[in-house]
């Protein structure tokens, strides 16, 4: 079964649009990867300031080579930073990563 990795992002009010800009702008930088399978960017709308960034793979080690390629690669300055070369400073406050393994799933049932 799947692998699946949520990433809770503490996200101060002033940084939600820019959080939500930069993740738009990354549109396509993970789907390309092997042995992914899924993304979510999930918003709170009541109780937290923790945006969740739901992704799931085929396996930890199709994660963990994302991780030390590409997705390393754009957060070393390969993302586009800002004029003068500076890297953006982070939306976020904190970050979170849980790890969950897919035991059990369902989808809509054909009619």
């Amino acid at each position: 079964m799947s692998i699946v990795k949520i990433n809770a992002l503490t996200v101060p009010a002033e940084q939600r649009e820019t959080l939500e800009k930069r993740f738009a702008a990354r549109a396509g930088a993970v789907e390309s990867s092997d042995g992914f399978e899924w993304f979510e960017l999930l918003k709170p709308l009541e109780g937290t300031d923790q945006y969740l960034v739901y992704t799931r793979w085929r396996s930890e080690a199709d994660f963990q080579a994302w991780m030390e390629g590409p997705m390393k690669a754009a957060h070393q300055g390969g993302g586009g930073g800002s004029e003068g070369g500076e890297r953006p400073k982070p939306a976020a406050s904190g970050s979170q990563v849980w790890t969950f393994e897919v035991v059990q799933q369902a989808g809509p049932k054909s009619a």
